[in-house]
Protein backbone atom coordinates (compact mmCIF):
# COMPACT_ATOMS: atom_id res chain seq x y z
CA UNK A 1 0.00 0.00 0.00
CA UNK A 2 1.26 3.14 -1.06
CA UNK A 3 1.77 6.31 2.15
CA UNK A 4 0.56 9.41 2.24
CA UNK A 5 3.15 12.21 3.57
CA UNK A 6 2.20 15.36 4.96
CA UNK A 7 4.53 18.88 5.50
CA UNK A 8 3.04 21.84 6.19
CA UNK A 9 4.04 24.74 8.82
CA UNK A 10 5.47 28.18 8.59
CA UNK A 11 9.30 27.41 8.31
CA UNK A 12 11.19 26.94 4.43
CA UNK A 13 11.78 23.18 3.13
CA UNK A 14 8.21 21.79 2.85
CA UNK A 15 8.88 21.71 -1.28
CA UNK A 16 12.67 20.78 -0.87
CA UNK A 17 11.67 17.95 1.50
CA UNK A 18 9.09 16.64 -0.89
CA UNK A 19 11.55 17.34 -3.95
CA UNK A 20 14.11 14.53 -1.73
CA UNK A 21 12.25 11.81 -1.70
CA UNK A 22 11.44 12.49 -6.28
CA UNK A 23 15.42 12.49 -6.15
CA UNK A 24 15.16 9.28 -4.14
CA UNK A 25 12.55 7.72 -6.39
CA UNK A 26 14.27 8.85 -9.53
CA UNK A 27 17.80 7.59 -8.23
CA UNK A 28 15.93 3.72 -8.35
CA UNK A 29 14.15 4.43 -11.78
CA UNK A 30 10.89 4.96 -10.60
CA UNK A 31 8.17 7.54 -11.87
CA UNK A 32 8.08 10.74 -10.27
CA UNK A 33 4.64 13.47 -11.19
CA UNK A 34 4.81 16.81 -9.07
CA UNK A 35 1.64 18.94 -9.78
CA UNK A 36 2.08 22.12 -8.34
CA UNK A 37 -0.78 23.84 -7.51
CA UNK A 38 -0.21 28.01 -7.30
CA UNK A 39 3.23 27.92 -9.08
CA UNK A 40 4.03 29.03 -12.23
CA UNK A 41 7.36 29.98 -12.27
CA UNK A 42 9.86 28.08 -14.55
CA UNK A 43 13.28 29.75 -13.55
CA UNK A 44 13.01 27.10 -10.11
CA UNK A 45 15.37 24.13 -9.96
CA UNK A 46 12.79 21.14 -10.21
CA UNK A 47 11.01 22.45 -12.93
CA UNK A 48 14.67 23.91 -15.05
CA UNK A 49 15.96 19.88 -14.41
CA UNK A 50 12.67 18.00 -15.88
CA UNK A 51 14.39 17.22 -19.38
CA UNK A 52 17.87 16.14 -17.62
CA UNK A 53 15.41 13.51 -15.78
CA UNK A 54 13.35 11.90 -18.00
CA UNK A 55 11.69 9.65 -18.20
CA UNK A 56 11.37 9.14 -14.51
CA UNK A 57 10.52 12.75 -13.14
CA UNK A 58 7.52 14.46 -14.74
CA UNK A 59 6.59 18.26 -13.66
CA UNK A 60 3.69 20.52 -14.03
CA UNK A 61 2.18 24.11 -12.49
CA UNK A 62 -0.97 25.23 -12.37
CA UNK A 63 -0.53 29.14 -11.08
CA UNK A 64 -0.88 31.98 -12.63
CA UNK A 65 1.59 34.61 -12.41
CA UNK A 66 0.77 35.83 -9.06
CA UNK A 67 1.56 35.77 -5.39
CA UNK A 68 -1.61 34.90 -3.64
CA UNK A 69 -2.92 36.19 -0.31
CA UNK A 70 -5.77 37.44 1.52
CA UNK A 71 -5.73 41.05 0.13
CA UNK A 72 -3.55 43.01 -2.09
CA UNK A 73 -0.28 44.67 -1.34
CA UNK A 74 3.53 44.69 -1.63
CA UNK A 75 5.66 42.61 0.53
CA UNK A 76 9.44 41.66 0.36
CA UNK A 77 11.23 37.97 1.14
CA UNK A 78 14.47 37.01 0.78
CA UNK A 79 15.75 40.47 -0.90
CA UNK A 80 13.04 40.74 -3.44
CA UNK A 81 9.90 42.58 -3.64
CA UNK A 82 6.89 40.70 -4.30
CA UNK A 83 3.14 41.85 -5.03
CA UNK A 84 0.58 39.95 -3.77
CA UNK A 85 -2.69 39.62 -5.36
CA UNK A 86 -5.98 38.45 -3.75
CA UNK A 87 -7.50 34.92 -4.95
CA UNK A 88 -9.09 35.05 -8.09
CA UNK A 89 -11.68 33.09 -9.85
CA UNK A 90 -9.28 31.75 -12.22
CA UNK A 91 -6.98 30.37 -9.19
CA UNK A 92 -10.12 28.04 -8.33
CA UNK A 93 -10.23 26.85 -11.83
CA UNK A 94 -6.65 26.16 -12.66
CA UNK A 95 -6.63 24.60 -8.72
CA UNK A 96 -9.46 22.31 -9.85
CA UNK A 97 -7.41 21.16 -13.34
CA UNK A 98 -5.08 20.23 -11.07
CA UNK A 99 -6.76 18.25 -8.85
CA UNK A 100 -8.47 16.25 -12.23
CA UNK A 101 -5.43 15.81 -13.58
CA UNK A 102 -3.80 14.53 -10.55
CA UNK A 103 -6.67 11.98 -10.99
CA UNK A 104 -5.77 11.13 -14.01
CA UNK A 105 -2.00 10.20 -13.71
CA UNK A 106 -3.07 8.01 -10.74
CA UNK A 107 -4.10 5.98 -13.71
CA UNK A 108 -0.61 5.36 -14.85
CA UNK A 109 0.55 4.24 -10.99
CA UNK A 110 3.41 6.07 -10.60
CA UNK A 111 5.77 5.40 -7.76
CA UNK A 112 5.46 8.71 -6.11
CA UNK A 113 3.13 11.60 -6.62
CA UNK A 114 3.37 15.09 -5.37
CA UNK A 115 0.67 17.54 -4.53
CA UNK A 116 2.73 20.64 -3.73
CA UNK A 117 0.79 23.63 -2.32
CA UNK A 118 -2.48 21.46 -2.35
CA UNK A 119 -2.67 21.94 1.90
CA UNK A 120 -2.56 25.76 0.95
CA UNK A 121 -5.01 25.27 -2.13
CA UNK A 122 -7.67 23.07 0.15
CA UNK A 123 -7.06 25.75 3.04
CA UNK A 124 -8.01 28.93 0.81
CA UNK A 125 -11.16 26.57 -0.55
CA UNK A 126 -9.76 26.56 -4.18
CA UNK A 127 -9.98 22.83 -4.47
CA UNK A 128 -12.92 21.09 -1.72
CA UNK A 129 -10.99 18.72 1.17
CA UNK A 130 -13.70 16.24 0.62
CA UNK A 131 -12.21 16.10 -3.15
CA UNK A 132 -9.13 15.83 -1.98
CA UNK A 133 -9.96 12.83 0.28
CA UNK A 134 -11.61 11.23 -2.67
CA UNK A 135 -8.43 11.22 -4.42
CA UNK A 136 -6.12 9.61 -1.86
CA UNK A 137 -8.62 6.73 -1.50
CA UNK A 138 -8.36 6.33 -4.87
CA UNK A 139 -4.90 6.03 -4.68
CA UNK A 140 -3.17 2.70 -6.51
CA UNK A 141 -1.37 0.10 -3.74
CA UNK A 142 1.95 1.08 -5.55
CA UNK A 143 1.88 5.30 -5.56
CA UNK A 144 2.56 7.19 -2.35
CA UNK A 145 1.53 10.42 -2.33
CA UNK A 146 3.54 13.53 -0.77
CA UNK A 147 1.08 17.08 0.01
CA UNK A 148 2.67 20.38 1.34
CA UNK A 149 1.63 23.56 1.64
CA UNK A 150 2.42 26.45 4.91
CA UNK A 151 -0.91 25.35 6.54
CA UNK A 152 -2.81 22.16 5.92
CA UNK A 153 -6.80 21.51 6.88
CA UNK A 154 -7.22 19.03 9.58
CA UNK A 155 -9.21 16.57 7.74
CA UNK A 156 -6.01 16.17 5.94
CA UNK A 157 -3.47 15.77 8.83
CA UNK A 158 -5.87 13.30 10.10
CA UNK A 159 -5.32 11.37 6.50
CA UNK A 160 -2.04 11.43 6.21
CA UNK A 161 0.14 8.54 7.68
CA UNK A 162 3.19 10.53 7.94
CA UNK A 163 2.56 14.46 8.92
CA UNK A 164 5.87 16.53 9.26
CA UNK A 165 6.15 20.15 10.81
CA UNK A 166 8.33 22.18 8.71
CA UNK A 167 8.67 25.18 11.73
CA UNK A 168 10.37 28.52 11.00
CA UNK A 169 12.85 28.87 14.28
CA UNK A 170 15.49 31.08 12.73
CA UNK A 171 15.79 33.15 9.48
CA UNK A 172 18.17 36.30 9.00
CA UNK A 173 16.05 39.76 8.93
CA UNK A 174 17.54 40.32 6.06
CA UNK A 175 18.95 37.75 3.04
CA UNK A 176 18.66 37.04 -0.48
CA UNK A 177 17.49 34.38 -2.48
CA UNK A 178 20.29 32.11 -3.18
CA UNK A 179 19.34 30.32 -6.66
CA UNK A 180 19.68 26.67 -6.20
CA UNK A 181 18.43 26.92 -2.90
CA UNK A 182 15.15 28.33 -2.14
CA UNK A 183 14.75 28.15 -5.94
Amino acid sequence: MGYVYLYYGTGGGKTANALGLALRSVGHCKNVVIIQFLKWKKDIGEYLIKDQLKPYYEIYQFGRDAWLGETKKTTEFGGEKFNIESIKKQDKILARKALDFAGQVLQKKPHLLILDEINLAAQWKLVEVKDVLKLLDSLPQETNVVMTGRLAPAELIERADFVNIVQEVKTPASFKLTEGIQY
